[in-house]
């Protein structure tokens, strides 16, 4: 197989390679997928939380470093689904507002170069696809929709029915979270076929089911199994692009697979490595014509990263909160302002119920000063969790390169007062409630700190735009100056909203899908 022509090779098997990919494989075309790492196995481990979560068994073996030097660990996944293996499944639009110009305290949000209109149709197939689980007119910002989700609301388990009636009481529009899962219910209980059952090992988890609609499940495995032109290499890491003497066309993708080097090449490459390693790529593919890395005339790859400013926070309550599948609801009603605050504060929406190991691996030395005899087990039985995100803006000192051999990622945080006054909008929420929680910070999620190392939301690496100068794609996410070369990852978004990104890196990579076969005809 080895120096091979394909009609299509897409690099990365993640969300927006993966579902590309499954978008064309019935076109006929020979399409080659490479994946750098293998298929997760299916153990009982995979619901082990010390495993998941605190020994991180699953992510990536890899030492990059900040910008002052300082050594991490990025929570990156390689293996056929990537990332989505472990996402938690939220799958938002991004709202309408979030395509325009949004001013915030410490700067502008960008504007789109397409609006929320040219995706609106790619959402929805992206929905379909995935099987979003949600209720239409609950979301205060949900952006129109050409119809209704594909699949009802996940159910609210008592605990979690009750906080989000005390909500509404208090005249909030909590509404049930998108969720991308294989869940068949009835009364609030999965169905004996069902092949989610609702456990407690899904935020965060590889799924020993498949009940989680992630990119191998929904999209490698399906095509593959229909489309003998279609194919998958696994163990295949991408080292280079290389292109002809003018620069202006990919004509080899150079792979170091089982310790062999092997070339394939094709009419058209996707990358979607995501934003971090689709930067990464280009950049060590520099040649000649491209001294700065591949497609970076303007100086904007690896650029404007974003990530999302995030709180993970468990409300210690006083009552032992029973919620099994706690995942179900979200408030977006401070999502572009407050009452007392005329700036985007954010989303809120549930995680996972913690469990014992996770809380056990952080430091904790001003809980246990607070709580010096509570087992954490109790800790976690008493435990409401939730996931605060708020937008992130693009700016060009943040970045990943290259020094040397090393992995450098600058990241220098934004202003954080909307974040903090979500999180104070929270606790006020909580008590409001009855709950008198005691809200603590949470630094473990998939097994590493959120503020450098958390890496699940990233974005803006290679954006697109109408002009080469200022943007690395253009609007079809096609690079500038590369007739062949397509990115279809989250690394084209000129902003990220505060919404999960991975509905929108879906519907656009079917977009992309659309221009391709065009081409591929």
């Amino acid at each position: 197989m080895a120096d091979a022509h394909y009609d299509l090779i897409v690099i990365g098997s993640g969300p927006g390679g993966a579902s590309l990919a499954h978008k064309l494989a019935p076109t006929g075309k020979r399409i080659l997928l490479l994946e750098r790492g293998d298929y997760l196995p299916r153990s009982p481990a995979n619901w082990d939380a010390q495993t998941v979560f605190v020994d991180g068994a699953y992510q990536a073996d890899e030492t990059w470093y900040g910008k002052h030097g300082e050594a991490f660990h990025p929570g990156l996944h390689y293996c056929v689904g990537g990332n989505s293996k472990v996402y938690g499944a939220a799958l938002f639009r991004l709202r309408e507002r979030d395509f325009d110009e949004v001013q915030h305290k410490d700067g502008i949000s960008p504007a789109w170069p397409l609006k929320y209109a040219a995706f609106e149709p790619y959402y929805a197939e992206a929905e379909q696809l995935f099987h979003v689980h949600g209720q239409r007119g609950e979301d205060p910002h949900e952006p129109p929709s050409s119809g209704p989700f594909p699949c009802p609301p996940v159910s609210h388990e008592p605990r979690i029915e009750a906080l989000s009636e005390s909500l509404r009481r208090a005249g909030l529009h909590p509404f049930h979270l998108p969720l991308g899962i294989l869940l068949d219910e009835q009364n609030g209980k999965p169905t004996p076929t069902s092949i989610c059952i609702r456990c407690d090992a899904f935020d965060g988890f590889p799924c020993l089911l498949n009940g989680k609609a992630d990119a191998q499940v929904i999209c490698v495995d399906p095509a593959l199994k229909a489309n003998p032109q279609f194919t998958l290499l696994t163990g295949a890491y991408v080292s280079t692009l290389e292109t002809d003497a003018a620069g202006k066309t990919v004509t080899g993708v150079r792979v170091t697979r089982d310790g062999r080097q092997e070339c394939y090449s094709a009419d058209i490459v996707v990358v979607a490595c995501g934003a971090l390693s689709s930067a990464l790529l280009l950049l060590r593919s520099a040649n000649p014509r491209h001294p700065d890395g591949l497609a970076n005339g303007s100086g904007q790859l690896g650029r404007n990263y974003m990530r999302h400013q995030q709180s993970i926070l468990m409300a210690l309550m006083r009552e032992p909160n029973e919620t099994v599948f706690q995942k179900t609801l979200a408030l977006s009603d401070y999502y572009f302002g407050a009452d007392d605050w005329d700036y985007p504060l954010g989303l809120i929406q549930m995680c996972a119920t913690s469990h014992g190991a996770q809380i056990r691996g952080e430091a904790l030395p001003g809980w246990l000063e607070w709580m010096p005899k509570m087992p954490f087990e109790q800790m976690a039985r008493h435990s409401m969790d939730f996931w605060l995100s708020s937008e992130d803006l693009p700016r060009a000192e943040n970045r990943i390169r290259y020094d040397g051999g090393r992995v450098v990622l600058e990241l220098t945080e934004g202003d954080m007062e909307g974040h903090h006054r979500l999180r104070k909008k929270l606790e006020l929420m909580l008590d409001k409630a009855g709950a008198h929680p005691l809200l603590l910070d949470r630094s473990l999620y998939l097994g590493k700190g959120i503020p450098i190392g958390g890496t699940a939301h990233q974005a803006g690496t290679a954006r697109f735009g109408r002009d080469p100068a200022s943007s690395v794609l253009d609007l079809d996410c096609k690079a500038h100056q590369l007739d062949n070369l397509y990115l279809t990852d989250a690394s084209f978004f000129p902003s990220i909203g505060a919404v999960n990104p991975t509905l929108t890196i879906i519907a656009n990579a079917l977009r992309v899908a659309e221009r391709i076969r065009q081409r591929l005809s």
